[in-house]
């Protein structure tokens, strides 16, 4: 069971560790504890913040209110807190205009979904210029060639008019290289993606430390 923040000692608390190191070196768990406060209804702070973190994921700059009220422990005062930062930000910062002159350059965007226990698989679009235009979760859980559907992948790279897209997912295990489903997803997103006319220009592998890039391996 997780700990209520009092419980916590006080190098480990999320807002001390915030003043202390800076919010970049907190994890999302902890930012979210932060703007939750407390907990709520028989739930920790922290158990609550575990319970939205797959709907911020799936969600992405796009989260609403409405999504979050779903969840056990969260009320109006919590929702509308998470709902206008997320307005804020949407408000303020974009990821449009992010220049890639490399596709690996894209690995600061998702390198904090690095510690998630599941499998994120991400899509990244690009416009003529190489800016990013979108970053989304495309499906969340196990890797393979039937969850991971070029028309999930592709569906909003047309829509938008994307003149390219790279492709990426975190391993829990912390191992970066890729496995043999890996590739066959590859393999079938890039013969996809060169129908499309929207060319898969890398796929990478990571987690909170690193990368693994398939381009630069000569694996795409």
């Amino acid at each position: 069971m997780e700990k209520k923040i009092f419980e916590m000692e006080t190098k480990d608390r999320p807002r001390e560790k915030l003043l202390k190191y800076g919010a970049e070196k907190l994890s999302d768990n902890e930012l979210l504890m932060i703007l939750l406060r407390h907990g709520g209804k028989g739930y920790s702070v922290g158990e609550i913040a575990k319970n939205i973190l797959p709907i911020i994921d799936k969600k992405g700059i796009h989260l609403q209110q409405e999504d979050l009220v779903t969840v056990k422990g969260v009320g109006t005062q919590k929702s509308t807190t998470i709902a206008a930062a997320y307005e804020l930000v949407r408000r303020r910062i974009r990821e449009g205009g992010f220049k890639v002159t490399r596709p690996a350059d894209v690995y600061p965007l998702m390198r904090h979904l690095g510690d998630r226990k599941q499998e994120h698989f991400i899509c990244v679009t690009l416009n003529g210029a190489n800016e990013v235009m979108e970053v989304r979760t495309v499906t969340i859980g196990l890797l393979n060639r039937t969850q991971v559907h070029p028309r999930e992948v592709f569906a909003d790279a047309i829509a938008e008019r994307a003149a390219s897209i790279v492709i990426a997912h975190n391993h829990p295990s912390g191992n970066l290289q890729p496995s043999t489903d890996d590739l066959k997803v590859t393999k079938r997103l890039r013969e996809a993606g060169e129908l499309l006319g929207i060319p898969v220009l890398d796929h990478l592998i990571f987690s909170s430390k690193g990368y693994y890039s398939l381009a630069d391996a000569g694996q795409l």
